[in-house]
């Protein structure tokens, strides 16, 4: 069985090693406002716990989760009880979602409100990296909120070891580098405008993760073609990116993710 416990890389500057596929967790939590093309229902408890421990086992050691992902928090805080350490855990601030509708807020009481708690709901003292997640306004979110140095407060206090933006545009990805330690932006082979973002975190030595790696289970290529296969080596073949971020809860799909994204590793060596 193919894993990817021998191709960490390191996110950045931060000091933390993380596994070159991460795994997404808005399915454990939310199944309303996605944009996937199937419809799924959020797995029970045991399945959920089935899906972290293969994950686990496959060298997965990133996840990612968010306060807008439902109660994605609060059952990873119950499911990874007394697996804190094997875990690289990225949360969010900025957008909350009730009632089907997503709502944002950057101030400098909200940000510290939301991270106190999704550390009560994960059930750690310390977030491992915390993103901005963007309505689309990033200069205004990082020129004209207090979001950031709220951030870089909660940074020195020691409840994050770092943080940076989940964006949606290329001025907003660079000064968040700038002024963090971590940009996540969308790159896959339907989508590639927000590469300046990753080769200038290759030149400063800052961390980037890949949202939508897979074009959120869109992509489509010719016959013979296997998409995951054109998009890990587009997206893994950056020297700049630390991890690609795939939400699946399909233990199926997982394992052959991790086995594509192992071979393609493999074949750049």
């Amino acid at each position: 069985m193919k894993t990817l416990h021998d191709y960490y890389r390191p996110l950045g500057a931060t000091g933390l090693m993380v596994s070159p596929l991460g795994l997404g967790t808005v399915k454990l939590g939310r199944d309303q406002g996605v944009k996937y093309p199937n419809g799924f229902t959020i797995p029970d408890d045991r399945k959920a716990a089935d899906l972290l421990a293969l994950a686990h086992e496959l060298g997965i050691n990133l996840i990612d989760t968010a306060p807008a992902y439902g109660h994605s928090e609060e059952r990873l805080g119950k499911l990874l009880k007394g697996q804190r350490d094997n875990w690289v855990i990225v949360s969010k601030v900025g957008e909350e979602f009730e009632s089907g509708q997503s709502r944002h807020d950057f101030s400098a009481q909200h940000t510290r409100f939301s991270v106190e708690r999704s550390l009560r709901r994960l059930g750690t003292n310390c977030i491992d990296l915390v993103l901005v997640h963007s309505n689309g306004h990033d200069l205004d979110i990082l020129e004209q909120s207090d979001v950031y140095t709220t951030l870089e407060t909660l940074k020195r206090e020691g409840s994050i070891r770092a943080f940076g933006l989940s964006g949606k545009t290329v001025e907003g990805g660079l000064l968040a580098l700038d002024k963090g330690d971590c940009a996540m932006v969308t790159y896959n082979l339907n989508e590639q405008s927000e590469r300046p973002v990753i080769d200038h975190a290759t030149a400063i030595g800052k961390a980037i993760l890949i949202k939508k790696a897979l074009a959120s289970g869109h992509v489509c290529l010719g016959s013979g073609v296997d998409p995951v296969q054109a998009s890990f080596e587009l997206v893994l073949g950056h020297p700049g990116v630390a991890s690609a971020i795939i939400g699946t809860i399909n233990p199926l799909h997982l394992s052959h993710n991790v086995r594509v994204a192992a071979s393609v590793i493999e074949s750049r060596r």
